[in-house]
């Protein structure tokens, strides 16, 4: 397989999840194959003459590994030379089928030999007896291994003794904090370290002074495999799960799974150090794994395991991966309810990897431990996801002020947070997994050929390029809501349903464009960048856009006019979002801006979008501070200094009244008479306020002029008709018919006082 698709395969293969057990394949798969690799070449190798009692001799002497090996080199150089002969033919058809030999022969060839099994792991120990001198050797070997351990761990008791003090008390779980959960269980997880550390110093020490080297063989995988190893996995499992406390646990996890994870997680282990220890022990004392294909049981115990714990508790691991964080979105849901059948899929994906690959014969990766590696990290991306998203939901920056924008801006920038974690991780993984399998980015990066080499540095390219445009976004979504929140948005009530409302700063106008130009710069540049890592030639491409460009200007003038004009209107500050501006006759709240034009919003509801090009004059209504004059008509009997003393009251009471005094600039006073007209006096007054304020101002206003020209006697004044008729002095002794007649003239006159009225309106 090539080097880019067995990267692939690797990718998509499930995991077992401790990266220590590489042991397990490095000594298995050299004793399933390690023989045969030198035998095969030697005996494939056609005898000369090639008759048919020469063919039947060298099939005798080969064992049935050697036979299938031989099979398979030879399928192999047909499949080959049928593809080079006809070119027309990939070959897709005939890998495929090499490729389903080597899967179904393994397993077949490991049923085959079952039956002697257990005969042969019988005489393994057999041998194991004679080499110690008979049962009275064995029982020496094992009294003085009992006695190694019973030293390390009688001096790991006095090490936790002496490192008591390090262990603070349990916090209160009633109000016990993330922080004091945390150093608790981190303290105790470090006195456990401190104490496996020292175990296994004196079970070395010791055993070095006890044992000779061929007992010592014996006894250090022992210690190390089935004592060290499922010890070091308890304390990591009690650090994250916290079984036996779980007021203090830090994964969202009842105490059932709680429990039942960290047992199982532990028995995993011990499987997989008693895997390591087996094999050891079988190969050396004579007896390879190649001959009962006990390693491949073995390694497939180890998948069956992990199906059976993923299949078992995957209430208990959505659960886990679910979380407590409220803002989960659509995406953490799906990972957390296919996580367990993720797991199992893994598993079995990667059992017929290792099963595919060892059939074929490429066991160098897996004798390193590749497989393990890449399934124990595969399995921890999740996991890892949910770390990150935890981290964020504690470590994020606080929220920025009140209200609906900025929850809405707090949830964002958390999202952003954990994108760019994922991305990270995602790299980071990946990474790994290629080192595990020799391949390594900057060898990549140095030869620049082939396609796997394009591919990566394509992949490299749209992570960086992805990671700079979530950056570049959060920082401006965060300057954007300091700006929101700080202002706040001027609602209905405080505008009195008219607009005019106070506008937002010139960074919440300006913000957006730049947030959307930033952003497309970005894509634009990084993708050029990443299909340039392809091979493919850009400069096409930056031609095209030039001229693309050029057409554009030329073909649409105002289009061009339209985005210089709000260019210069944006420097000249002439506008904000949320302020009430008139243009040409346009009255509305500016609720967007975009690179070519404005919407406005009648205080009616009404949006009316205008390109800037059309712009020839702007005012604005809401520019720093805003001046409202008041009229009020009263009687011409009406004493003007008196209703100036009532404005004057009104704008001290309302200058001391809370819900007023932080609007006003200037109080409410009275501007003396400004003139007679037909139906009285009109008496001006006017105050300063901020703007958005001034018509809630106007409105509490009008209530006190009415209530107190209501206390002190003065009325408004009204527009009155009167009709002087000559002859009314006696109309005691009119008749009903000439008191209707009066009427109907009276009538008639005051009919045409009004149209007289209303034309010269």
């Amino acid at each position: 397989m090539g080097l880019v698709s067995r990267f692939c395969a690797v990718v998509l293969t499930v995991i077992a999840l401790l990266t220590a057990a590489t042991g397990v394949q490095s000594q298995t798969q050299a004793a399933d194959r390690g023989s045969d690799n030198g035998d095969t070449s030697a005996l494939t190798e056609l005898p000369e003459p090639l008759t048919q009692d020469a063919v039947r001799e060298m099939v005798a002497r080969m064992s049935d590994d050697q036979v299938r090996a031989m099979l398979l080199d030879r399928l192999d150089a047909v499949a080959d030379a049928e593809t080079e002969g006809d070119p027309s033919r990939p070959g897709f058809f005939s890998r495929l089928n090499t490729l389903w030999v080597a899967f179904y022969s393994n397993p077949l060839d490991a049923i085959a030999k079952l039956p002697t099994l257990v005969q042969k792991q019988g005489q393994t120990i057999a041998i194991f007896f004679s080499d110690f001198g008979g049962a009275g050797g064995v029982f020496k070997l094992l009294g003085l291994t009992a006695i190694a351990l019973a030293i390390g761990f009688g001096v790991e008791y006095l090490a936790e003794r002496l490192t008591k003090r390090w262990q603070r008390s349990i916090p209160h779980s009633d109000t016990a904090t993330l922080s004091e959960s945390l150093n608790f269980l981190f303290r105790r997880f470090m006195r456990e370290i401190f104490g496996l550390i020292i175990f296994y110093i004196t079970v070395r020490a010791v055993g070095k002074a006890l044992l000779d080297a061929q007992q010592a063989s014996f006894a250090a995988p022992f210690a190390t495999y089935l004592v060290w190893w499922p010890r070091l996995a308890a304390a990591v499992s009690r650090l994250v799960l916290a079984p036996a406390k779980p007021a203090l646990r830090l994964v969202s996890l009842d105490d059932r799974w709680a429990v039942y994870l960290h047992r199982n997680l532990v028995g995993l282990i011990l499987l997989c150090g008693f895997t390591i220890f087996v094999v050891g022990f079988n190969l050396n004392f004579g007896y390879p794994l190649a001959e009962t294909r006990l390693g491949f049981w073995l390694d497939t115990a180890v998948y069956i395991y992990i199906i059976i714990i993923a299949w078992t508790a995957r209430d208990g691991l959505i659960e886990l991966m679910r979380g407590s964080d409220p803002d989960r979105s659509e995406f953490d849901e799906l990972v957390s309810r296919n996580y367990p059948y993720y797991v199992v899929a893994v598993a079995a994906v990667m059992w017929v990897l290792v099963t595919t690959l060892t059939g074929l014969g490429q066991t160098a990766a897996l004798q390193k431990g590749a497989h393990y590696t890449t399934m124990f990290w595969l399995i921890l991306a999740p996991p890892l996801d949910m770390l990150v998203r935890g981290l964020v939901r504690h470590l994020v920056p606080p929220m920025i002020g009140e209200g609906a924008i900025a929850e809405k801006a707090y949830r964002a920038t958390k999202r952003s947070y954990i994108r760019i974690g994922r991305v990270l991780i995602a790299g980071i993984v990946i990474l790994l997994i290629a080192n595990a399998w020799d391949m390594h980015v900057a060898d990549f990066t140095s030869q620049r050929q082939g396609v796997g080499a394009r591919l990566v540095e394509f992949l490299i390219t749209l992570a960086i390029g992805y990671i700079v445009f979530e950056v570049v976004s959060l920082w401006i979504n965060r300057k954007l809501a300091k700006e929101q929140t700080s202002s706040g948005p001027v609602s209905e009530d405080s505008a009195g349903g008219e607009g005019g409302g106070a506008g937002g700063s010139r960074l919440a106008t300006v913000l957006p464009l730049l947030r959307l130009c930033a952003q497309v710069a970005i894509v634009v540049i990084f993708a050029l960048l990443a299909v340039g890592a392809l091979g493919v030639d850009i400069t096409p491409l930056l031609a095209g856009a030039g001229i693309l460009g050029l057409a554009i200007g030329f073909g649409a003038q105002k289009l061009v006019t339209d985005i210089v004009s709000g260019i210069f209107f944006l420097i000249d500050d002439a506008f904000r979002v949320g302020e009430y501006v008139d243009v040409g006759g346009t009255m509305g709240t500016v609720e967007k801006i975009s690179i070519r034009s404005m919407q406005l919003r009648h205080h009616r509801g009404n949006v009316h979008t205008i390109p800037y090009g059309s712009i020839e004059k702007v005012t604005n209504f809401s520019r720093d501070w805003v001046i409202m004059k008041l009229m009020f008509t009263v009687p011409f009997d009406t004493d003007p200094n008196k209703v100036k003393k009532i404005f004057k009251k009104i704008g001290a009471e309302m200058m001391q009244d809370d819900l007023y005094k932080d609007d006003f600039l200037e109080p409410f006073k009275s501007q003396g008479v400004l003139q007679f007209d037909d139906v009285g006096i009109v008496m001006r007054g006017k105050f300063m306020a901020k703007p958005g304020t001034q018509f809630t101002i106007r409105k509490e206003i009008y209530n006190r002029v009415r209530e107190e020209f209501a206390e002190n006697g003065i009325e408004f004044a009204r527009r009155e008709v009167r009709v002087a008729i000559p002859g009314l002095d006696h109309d005691d002794t009119m008749s009903d018919t000439e008191k209707q007649a009066v009427a109907a003239a009276a009538s008639g006159v005051v009919q045409a006082q009004i149209e007289e009225q209303d034309a010269k309106k």
